[in-house]
């Protein structure tokens, strides 16, 4: 690089000192400048030519191809039946579960009820039976003891046309037919609501505490506030039976195994709407 570069000097001196040729001097000495001058081009290509040799050839990726009979799980959901032991909980053919229901144990749902979102039926140390057209409201816990400390039944009984509001609690209590318990109340082991009786909304039922039939309970602890007329009286299966009706609705949207919505996903990606 020096020696070129002294040589374009020298030539470009000696033709400096010819008058005639000044012109032609110049634009010899500019072009041997921007021969000697690197071009950041040409040694960006040489450069990547230089790793191109020197690099190893890229190894071939494995693909695994999974097998074609192999099930589609969704993971996003959650064990909605779970057996302990011997015990598997039994849910009627026409009876609705919501998805994200937990069933354990030693529960009985049976035909034309309903537990609905976030229920958790937990029937790990004793029995849980959901009669006929009754209905187990959003988030409620249901639980059953070993025993009972009062001597009465620890098993966990709620009768045909119960509808047991939202964020109830309920533990080793017996619930006669027909009868309404509002939402975030709590019954107690051993506690007994008889047929065509209502808890109003926040009752606490203290173990081994009995509501008498056709009566209005309600506040913590629960205390006799009047008796029923028979117009309410009457309302009390009709309510059981309008959530029954409206459970159909759902069900038919959950069925066979709850993944009607990841069809509507795909269907929905198919035309370009965002999920």
């Amino acid at each position: 690089f020096h020696l070129n570069l002294s040589l374009s000097l020298s030539l470009s001196l000696s033709l400096s000192l010819i008058p005639k040729s000044t012109a032609m001097a110049t634009s010899i000495a500019r072009f041997s400048r921007r021969a000697l001058t690197p071009n950041p081009i040409r040694r960006f290509f040489a450069t990547s030519a230089a790793l191109a040799t020197n690099t190893e050839a890229p190894k071939p990726k494995l693909t695994v191809s999974p097998s074609p009979d192999r099930a589609k799980w969704d993971y996003r959901g959650q064990r909605q039946i779970i057996p302990l032991g011997q015990w598997l909980p039994k849910v009627a053919v026409d009876a609705y579960v919501a998805p994200n229901v937990v069933l354990a144990g030693q529960v009985t749902v049976w035909d034309g009820s309903s537990v609905w979102n976030g229920a958790v039926l937990r029937g790990d140390l004793n029995k849980i039976t959901l009669g006929f057209c009754a209905n187990v409201q959003e988030r409620c816990v249901v639980h059953a003891a070993w025993s009972s400390p009062t001597g009465l039944p620890a098993e966990t009984l709620i009768d045909r046309y119960v509808t047991v509001g939202a964020y109830s609690l309920l533990r080793s209590c017996t619930i006669e037919p027909e009868c309404i318990i509002g939402q975030h109340s709590i019954l107690m082991e051993g506690s007994l609501v008889e047929t065509r009786s209502i808890l109003e909304a926040g009752s606490v039922v203290p173990p081994g505490r009995r509501i008498p039939s056709g009566e209005l309970w309600g506040g913590n602890p629960a205390r006799f506030i009047r008796t029923l007329t028979n117009e309410e009286t009457l309302e009390i299966p009709k309510l059981a039976v309008a959530i029954n009706h409206l459970s159909g609705d759902y069900f038919s949207e959950f069925l066979p195994y709850s993944t009607v919505y990841l069809e509507v996903e795909k269907f929905k990606k198919s035309l370009g709407i965002a999920v």
